[in-house]
This record gives structure tokens, C-alpha cells and sequence, in this order.
């Protein structure tokens, strides 16, 4: 005689509460985290807007700040350890020789670019250049060299593509072709026994500024009539060195990494160069000349500041980080309406990798607003 089966330890019943129980307390912690890290967002005005959320811009932002608790100590040891072991510093930094830290752009365009760019921005600057004209006003372009190019002798068998050398020169030509002021720094910057730019940075150090706001200024000067400005300036010492934190340090990831897990901090003495002022309250402010509408390299080691005193004038600033090709150029030509009658000179300052990079929303916006060409 069978003897019966024995019955299960417990019922198929209890087994999937259980399942269930996990599962809902996974999804609770799930939306806490969620509802965390959308409180902690932070957007921009232009990406809380209705076009923004349409056209997906305010989705990617708020993906780009959405963080996980402890996930900037992950992304520390998974930096870390990519660059130590691998010498990966992820998709926008590469090494070249040891220490020594380079944009992916400065070496070769962004994949999928279109050469078209190059062309398009050459026609943003002609029309901007004959609008100045037409306001009495003169423009001086400066496209300052990639770090790539003109410390070449740090990349240790990396090379910068020869696109990229090639529309320097296309540049150069088109400027010339239309007798537009220009400054080509490559001469001013390339081929110095001491280092033009920082380490672990993409800018100028303070020497490679000094020497391309010298450049600079003798170009402005003929443009200007040749006349140099009674403006003095006061440069103090250098300081002690001090750690400096480099933009491509802070981009791979390594900001927060421990010493030997990251190219070592560069440690750089600190300068000011600033105009002197009789501080009464009758004194008279020079009438502003010229203006620097310029990338984050007109806000770092002093460029300015070195201008202005080749100048003998103090400028007028509007440079700004992240304008990338035309950012501060399209903020200064939207306040042309309220110039001084006193300016007589625009300089225009951006960095040579932007030329190829994918053109930014404004820049398209300004394409289409050009007239259309006349008719054959």
C-alpha cells in the first residue's frame, strides 16, 4: 500500500506573499530614492520652461543632475582605478606622457560632426565682422592654439588630427581673404622651452598668457591707430605656490581621488594685474575702447589683466566660461545697442578645438536669422 506524499513545508501561497513583501519594500525604497534625488535637482531657468520638457532639453538635465546617495564616491574609486591600472581617464580626457592630461576634442573632432560646421561659423563671423564695420567698430579675432598642438611634446605618441591642424590654416586664409583682424598664436605659443599651458588644464598658465595678451595687444594697437593708453597697472609678486585643482582633473573624474590614484595637483603661484585708481570720488573712469568678448581663457592666468596693460587701457571683459565658438560674441552683440560711443575695437578670443565642435543651439538660432545671400 502507497503511502501518502507528505505535504510541502509551506504553501505556494506563502512563498509568493513573501516574494511580493520584498518586492514592495524594493519599489518603497526605489521612489524614496527617487523622490531624494528629485528634490536635490537643481535646473536652470531655461530647462524648467514648456518648450524645455518638449523638446526633451529639461529631461536630459534633470538626468544629468539626478544623484544616487554615495554615488560621487563610487564614481571616485571607479576613476580611480581606470586611470591607475589603465591610464583611462574616460571618454573626454586622455594622458600623454605621464602627468601630463589633454581635451579628447583638442585631438580630433567629436565623432558624427558634419566638416559643414567649420564653413557655417566662418559665416557667423563675416557677418558679424561687416555689422561692427557698419557701427564704426573693428574686430580682432584670436583663436587661441590647443593645448594638443602647442604642447605637443607632452603627448607621448598621441596625435592631434591633421583636420584639425588643416582648419587653423582654412581659418587663417579666410580671415585674410577678407582682411578681418586676426591673431595667430601659434607663433606667439608653440615651441617654448618652458610649458605655455597648465599640467592637468586645458588654458594658458600665466606664462603663455603673458606672452599671447603681448601678441594680442601689439595687433590691437595697430588697429587702434597705434596709439597706447596712459592707463597704469599695478602687477603684484607672485605668491607662494599653491595647489591648483585642473578643469581635466575635475572632468575625468579624479577631483576627489588620493595622491597616486590621480596626475599629481599642480601646485602655481598667484599674480593679480589690476588697474590703478586715484580712489576720489571726481576721479574719471577712462572711456572704454575695447572690448574682450572671449572664452574661459580670458578669465584665467590674467589674460586680461596682461591685455590691458599692453594696452595701456583697461577692457572691458564680457568673456565666459563654457561659450565654447561664439558664446560671449552672441552676449556682447545682444548689448551692441548699448556700447559706448567711446568703443572702437571687439576682440574676439575662443579656443581652436570649438571651430569643429557640433553647433550650439544659439549658434544655430543666429544662422538662420542671417540675411539671405543676394540673388546671381
Amino acid at each position: 500500500m502507497n503511502k501518502p506524499l507528505s505535504a510541502p513545508s509551506s504553501s505556494p501561497a506563502n512563498a509568493h506573499g513573501a516574494s511580493a513583501f520584498v518586492w514592495m519594500a524594493l519599489l518603497a525604497v526605489g521612489l524614496l530614492v527617487g523622490l531624494w534625488s528629485l528634490a536635490q535637482a537643481r535646473l536652470a531657468p531655461d530647462r524648467k520652461t514648456v518648450a524645455a520638457w518638449l523638446e526633451g532639453a529639461a529631461e536630459t538635465a534633470l538626468n544629468q543632475s539626478l544623484r544616487l546617495p554615495g554615488q560621487a564616491a563610487i564614481e571616485t574609486v571607479n576613476a580611480s582605478v581606470r586611470y591607475r591600472f589603465f591610464g583611462d581617464l574616460g571618454e573626454k580626457v586622455v594622458l600623454g606622457c605621464p602627468q601630463w592630461m589633454f581635451y579628447q576634442d583638442g585631438l580630433r573632432a567629436p565623432p558624427g560632426t558634419p566638416a559643414s560646421v567649420v564653413t557655417e561659423r566662418l559665416q557667423l563671423l563675416k557677418h558679424w565682422h561687416d555689422e561692427l564695420l557698419r557701427r564704426n567698430v573693428q574686430l580682432l579675432v584670436v583663436a587661441v592654439p590647443d593645448k594638443a598642438r602647442v604642447e605637443a611634446r607632452h603627448l607621448c605618441g598621441r596625435t592631434m588630427a591633421q583636420t584639425l591642424h588643416a582648419r587653423y590654416d582654412m581659418l587663417a586664409r579666410t580671415l585674410a581673404r577678407n582682411a578681418i583682424g586676426f591673431v595667430d598664436l601659434r607663433g606667439a605659443l608653440e615651441g617654448r622651452k618652458e610649458p605655455m599651458f597648465f599640467r592637468t588644464d586645458v588654458h594658458m598658465n600665466a606664462a603663455g598668457a603673458q606672452r599671447a595678451a603681448q601678441a594680442v595687444a601689439s595687433k590691437a594697437l595697430v588697429q587702434l591707430g597705434g596709439e597706447r593708453g596712459g592707463q597704469e597697472f599695478e602687477v603684484s609678486p607672485p605668491t607662494e605656490p599653491r595647489p591648483r585643482m585642473g578643469d581635466l582633473l575635475t572632468l575625468s573624474g579624479l577631483q576627489h581621488a588620493a595622491p597616486l590614484w590621480r596626475p599629481d595637483i599642480e601646485l602655481v603661484p598667484e599674480q593679480t594685474v589690476t588697474p590703478v585708481r586715484g580712489g576720489g570720488l571726481l576721479d574719471e573712469t577712462p572711456p572704454v575702447r575695447v572690448l574682450l568678448a572671449g572664452s574661459s581663457n580670458g578669465l584665467r592666468s590674467n589674460f586680461a589683466g596682461w591685455l590691458g596693460k599692453a594696452l595701456g587701457q583697461e577692457v572691458w571683459n564680457l568673456s565666459m566660461d563654457g561659450g565654447q565658438f561664439a558664446g560671449a560674441m552672441l552676449k556682447a552683440v545682444a548689448q551692441a545697442d548699448r556700447w559706448p560711443q567711446s568703443l572702437r575695437l571687439v576682440i574676439w578670443e575662443f579656443s581652436e578645438n570649438t571651430l569643429s565642435l557640433p553647433l550650439t543651439d544659439d549658434e544655430k538660432k543666429a544662422l538662420a536669422a542671417l540675411p539671405a545671400p543676394p540673388a546671381p
